[in-house]
């Protein structure tokens, strides 16, 4: 009784650990890690969320910010993506960020100056940043929450403005679909600034997007030169994508 006790809390333990590397693995996929059933998995869920350690949503399960222990091991990767990014641009570059939280986040490291960002997120404006980084919006009709700037009026913009570099993030991206988001009014937008971006393309993304595939298409696998996401990225997938020409780049802790 004692050891089925140990091996229940055992797996439950790494249930949790799982949800902190992966937030939105889904139930079936933690089943077949762990190898058990579904039925077996979803009681453990029950259980944890009941102590307040998970929260579950339509297919899936995210360790509670009121979990013992909790990091919030995305962010602190995603910050690192941002600060690699900032790290790639040069004195006197224009580039081009698109409505992602993270590539914008890579602004407030921005240490080069006479920079000019052209972005279609509104935040920008509140950004910290330092003095000599330029902000220009592209215009559009706002779209909430994101506060992305979309429609006639932001593409007209872009249509006759090219930059250097294009920093753009994604809600997922795979080897065999390319870079993908939810939102189908930003994909011509990314598709601007992708094409428009003359000495290289940088793809911002955690190890939670990579390999998942999302509703709409910005961009073949062809057109990512240069993907930017840390450690815990899956290899196999990785490795798809370095073989279609993908340089991969990924930050750890201790580069920082």
């Amino acid at each position: 009784m004692k050891r089925e006790r140990a091996y229940v809390e055992g797996r439950r333990r790494q249930v949790l650990e799982m949800l902190q590397r992966n937030p939105q693995v889904r139930v079936e996929e933690l089943a077949k890690r762990l190898g058990v059933s579904v039925v077996t998995l979803r009681r453990d869920l029950q259980f944890l969320e009941e102590q307040k350690q998970i929260e579950r949503f339509y297919g899936g399960a995210r360790v509670s910010r009121d979990a013992d222990g909790y990091i919030d091991e995305v962010s602190i990767c995603r910050d690192l993506i941002a600060r690699y990014a900032a790290s790639l641009v040069e004195d006197g570059d224009t580039i081009f960020i698109n409505t992602s939280r993270n590539a914008l986040n890579m602004v407030k490291y921005i240490k080069s100056r006479h920079v000019t960002v052209i972005t279609n997120n509104v935040r920008a404006i509140s950004m910290d940043k330092a003095e000599g980084v330029d902000i220009i919006l592209t215009g559009g009709e706002v779209r909430h929450p994101k506060e992305a700037l979309v429609g006639d009026f932001a593409i007209r913009n872009l249509q006759s403005v090219y930059a250097k570099k294009a920093f753009v993030g994604c809600s997922g991206i795979s080897a065999r679909v390319g870079m993908t988001t939810e939102i189908a009014n930003e994909v011509n937008v990314n598709e601007l600034m992708v094409e428009h971006a003359g000495q290289g393309v940088y793809l911002l993304a955690d190890h939670t997007k990579i390999g998942h595939n999302s509703s709409f298409t910005s961009c073949g696998i062809e057109m990512v030169k240069n993907l930017i996401t840390d450690e815990m990225a899956p290899e196999e997938e990785l490795e798809q994508m370095r073989a279609q020409g993908v340089k991969v780049y990924q930050v750890r802790r201790s580069d920082f």
